[in-house]
């Protein structure tokens, strides 16, 4: 018997309260975070955020929520191409 595997689709929203708190949905892993730099993947792409004390106060990845608190800089957003391409280059190559 052929099991298959089911992917669910989350809904991906953001909301910026003041520069100083987000709330997100959608959220399907944390790559890395520390104070300034927090990279996540989302239903609606690669998401980096950076600022001044960052912290992530509220992470579940069962349902896809992350609240993070801090001073916020920059929201960008790329493709997942984009991110994985940038993770094979050098430093990726070395790390492996």
């Amino acid at each position: 018997m052929e099991e298959r595997k089911v992917e669910r689709q989350l809904k991906h929203s953001l909301a910026l309260d003041n520069r100083e708190k987000i709330n997100l949905s959608g959220v399907e892993s944390v790559e890395s975070f520390n104070s300034e730099i927090i990279v996540m993947v989302t239903s609606g792409g690669i998401l980096t955020i950076k600022g001044q004390e960052l912290d992530v106060k509220k992470l579940n990845l069962d349902d896809g929520n992350v609240t993070i608190t801090g001073r916020v800089y920059s929201l960008v957003y790329s493709d997942r191409e984009s991110f994985s391409a940038k993770s094979s280059g050098l430093l990726g190559k070395m790390f492996k």
